[in-house]
């Protein structure tokens, strides 16, 4: 039986937007990340971070470093009972957009907007995407999700007030719903869920 999922952005959707993090001491969870993420392990659904993570392709960050905030990312959240079930990144940065490591200034099917790291996800999870939502801070977040065919929800954290209020007009398909954090998102999606059931 396929599964539902809810694949989270990180920066700007689970930690404080603060440019690319170098270092541990830098991560910060939202509040109420905690709690909405516990939403999701009671509900059944799947909890799997899907991020861009440039910095590495451009030697700002070590992928040993990358590697050592989300294992801190997982005992802060692991503290207040809450779990991620797959955690999935994307190291590259693209050729056009400036410098980066050999091997990692490529154009690659992983970085979103592309869907590439939902379609892993998918394989390994047996994901229902038609069932599953994306949630993040940006455009390219819900523009990767509707590439795979799941729905997209934008939380006003992070960029997302300013993607909303500066670039919406220009967006070729609106996001399926608007939250203020991911806490309200997974309220959201759990009541719309219920809701379709229901209908069924």
């Amino acid at each position: 039986m396929r599964r539902k999922a809810m694949l989270l952005d990180r920066d700007g959707t689970i930690n404080i937007e603060t440019g690319y993090i170098t270092a541990v001491e830098q991560f910060q969870l939202y509040d109420r990340v905690a709690a909405a993420i516990r939403l999701i392990n009671e509900s059944g659904w799947l909890a799997i971070v899907i991020t861009n993570q440039g910095g590495i392709g451009r030697g700002f960050c070590r992928e040993e470093m990358v590697d050592e905030i989300h294992d801190t990312m997982h005992r802060m959240l692991s503290g207040e009972g809450a779990r991620i079930d797959a955690l999935y990144l994307c190291p590259h940065y693209p050729p056009e957009a400036g410098e980066a490591a050999v091997g990692l200034r490529v154009e690659c099917e992983c970085r979103k907007p592309r869907p590439g790291l939902i379609y892993r996800a998918e394989q390994d999870h047996a994901l229902n995407l038609e069932s599953s939502w994306v949630i993040g801070d940006r455009y390219r977040d819900i523009a990767a999700g509707f590439a795979a065919g799941t729905r997209g929800l934008l939380v006003r954290t992070g960029h997302g007030l300013a993607e909303l209020n500066d670039h919406r007009s220009g967006w070729p398909r609106q996001p399926d719903a608007v939250a203020a954090d991911l806490y309200d998102a997974v309220r959201l999606i759990l009541e719309l869920d219920r809701s379709d059931q229901g209908e069924h």
